[in-house]
């Protein structure tokens, strides 16, 4: 879910640079903490994913259009949260930008944005009628006792306003430095207390994790006891030995002195400039006690079963998907590592899996970030293949083959069985959840591809949501209690990459055709028949999904007024689109024509 900060150009920067530090201090990693612009405000489906919509301090008086503000208005009667930093309010008073009403009591609240930098506002608590109004006070002035902050109930919705500027550290305030530490501690549990009074969940005090970079461990599957030693061979590097590439340096360290070093960096901070690689030969695998939250050998042992379930081959040259892991507990992020070293991504023998339990800087798509809890699956799969074999112009069906993988993969009965059904395929890359009217996304695919040589490297990224708790979507929150003991991260990676392997191998030997998957695809997917709508034209005009093409993967659609024609008077009715690229949700048909 977002945590969205208006970034209009009303607002203060350093209102708004504040407070979007302050929110990524408390919230990360359970919510994504952006800016939003106004024309992003006015027109993107943002309220759909959005925990939170927050309003900095303004510079200049801040008027919304009408349909601006009825958006906002409608988010939050209808259930979303509404944060104003430096904001006046009057009960009863209508001649505001936004005003917020509870149709319950008939209570209203009216919001007024004006300039007046570090100054704060005032909140005045008498409505038009002279009622008591229905509104919470949070903290008051100790010179006046006239409200501070306060709280409303909006019909479904829940809003709180703060006159004062409390996204501002105290160090650059007005405060002696006897009473600082103090006084920043109580600012601090303000906002935390605010926030959860908004409904947001925020991550513990004191992760049980420490959130910093740890030593890589490399290990191969017990049944392929070489594949380390291939590894190390094709990079020309030994043990002891370093690879300087262009976003890091790896360091490959000996089992016994790399988990020293792995123990040793859970409570001190390793150098940034090297990130060791612990070297396991032999198919050796670290114990559980060295990597608590990913159990290497019981990963192996679940891939070996999914392998045979799935049909995979018994021998594959060199190793099957999955069979050659570089796993780290915590990671700037396992896409990077790849498609930022371009040593390494050429020289590493494929298929290889990169896997985290936590990324520092994940990556989504357009330029999203994706946060990764503990409870989330996350890994890069390097693939590479001759153009010869797989055209360039195919490329764009791997996103959707290996969304498809996972969709599939969770209706394994070792995985979700029939609850797996829940799991859809948003197109073009997302992985969502369908609760009878609700959707909420649980994964997505990012695929960087490289040529060298008449050579294709694919680096497939894919971040799944499995065992996490709310706020955030989850496999695990649709299953029912008795069936929990099955899903954990282990099996789940085997499945994916088990079922994988045999789509990969059809779609590469069918030189990318994606007509062998074509009808599961749309079996699988949420937009049958799906009303949207094209932005790029004018007027703004209503199509109904059909498909998607073959050749180039884009959306296919017919207008809606005269769906009946275009199905009968063939292609040139129809209308081929690919995303916008917006950094919201497609749900609401934001895309654009490729014509």
């Amino acid at each position: 879910m977002n945590v969205l900060v208006y970034a209009g150009p009303e607002v203060l920067q350093t209102s708004l640079a504040r407070s979007i530090t302050l929110l990524k201090s408390l919230l990360s990693p359970n919510y994504t903490v952006q800016p939003i612009s106004v024309q992003s405000l006015s027109s993107h489906p943002w309220a759909a994913t959005c925990a939170l919509l927050v309003i900095p301090g303004c510079s200049q008086r801040l008027s919304f259009s009408p349909s601006t503000a009825s958006t906002i208005k409608s988010y939050v009667e209808n259930g979303g949260a509404f944060l104003g930093l430096r904001v006046g309010a009057k009960t009863g008073w209508s001649e505001s930008t936004l005003r917020f009403q509870d149709e319950a009591s008939g209570a209203s609240l009216s919001c007024h944005f004006s300039p007046g930098g570090e100054e704060p506002k005032t909140i005045t608590l008498m409505s038009s009628q002279g009622e008591s109004p229905v509104v919470h006070v949070l903290a008051r002035y100790s010179e006046d006792s006239k409200p501070a902050a306060v709280n409303f109930k909006a019909s479904r919705g829940n809003v709180v306003l703060w006159a004062v500027p409390i996204e501002v550290p105290l160090v650059s305030q007005d405060i002696s430095d006897v009473h600082i530490d103090v006084a920043e501690r109580r600012r601090l549990g303000l906002v935390r207390e605010t926030l959860r009074l908004l409904g947001l969940y925020l991550p513990a005090d004191s992760p049980s994790v420490a959130m910093q970079l740890l030593p890589l461990v490399l290990t191969g599957s017990p049944s392929r006891p070489g594949v380390v030693r291939q590894i190390l061979d094709a990079l020309e590097i030994q043990i002891a030995g370093k690879l300087a590439d262009a976003n890091d340096t790896f360091e490959f360290v000996d089992t016994q002195h790399g988990l020293e070093r792995l123990h040793r960096a859970r409570s001190q901070l390793l150098p940034k400039d090297v990130k060791p690689v612990i070297v396991f030969l032999d198919g050796t695998s670290p114990q559980l006690e060295d990597t608590p939250l990913f159990n290497i050998p019981q990963y192996y042992t679940d891939l070996s079963a999914a392998r045979q379930q799935a049909g995979c081959p018994s021998n594959p040259v060199p190793w099957g998907v999955g069979e050659a892991l570089l796993y780290g507990e915590v990671v700037t992020s396992t896409q990077t590592m790849l498609d930022k070293n371009p040593r390494l991504l050429s020289s590493l023998p494929v298929p290889f899996l990169s896997l985290a339990s936590h990324q520092l800087a994940g990556r989504g798509r357009g330029g999203n970030t994706w946060v990764s809890p503990t409870g989330c699956l996350q890994f890069s799969l390097l693939l590479r293949v001759p153009l010869s074999q797989l055209p360039a112009t195919k490329l764009v069906f791997v996103q959707y083959l290996f969304a498809l993988a996972v969709v599939e993969a969770c209706r394994h009965d070792n995985i979700m069985g029939r609850s797996g059904e829940a799991v859809r395929l948003k197109w073009p890359n997302d992985i969502y959840i369908v609760d009878g009217e609700q959707k909420r996304k649980v994964g997505g695919i990012l695929v960087h591809t490289s040529f060298v040589g008449g050579l294709v490297s694919i680096v497939i990224g894919c971040g799944v949501n499995v065992l996490n708790g709310p706020p955030i979507a989850s496999l695990a929150q649709v299953l029912s209690t008795e069936a929990h003991w099955k899903l954990n991260l282990e099996r789940t990676a085997a499945t994916i990459m088990a079922t994988f392997e045999p789509m990969w191998n059809t779609f590469v030997s069918e030189h990318g055709s994606f007509s062998s998957f074509m009808d599961l695809y749309l079996e699988r997917w949420l937009h049958s028949d799906q009303l949207v709508t094209i932005t790029t034209t004018t007027p703004p005009r209503h199509v109904r999904v059909t498909g998607i093409t073959a050749d180039h993967g884009l959306l296919r659609t017919i207008p809606e007024r005269d769906a009946w024609v275009s199905r009968a008077s063939g292609s040139d009715d129809f209308i081929d689109l690919q995303p916008d690229g917006n950094t919201f949700d497609l749900m609401s048909g934001l895309i654009m024509t490729t014509k």
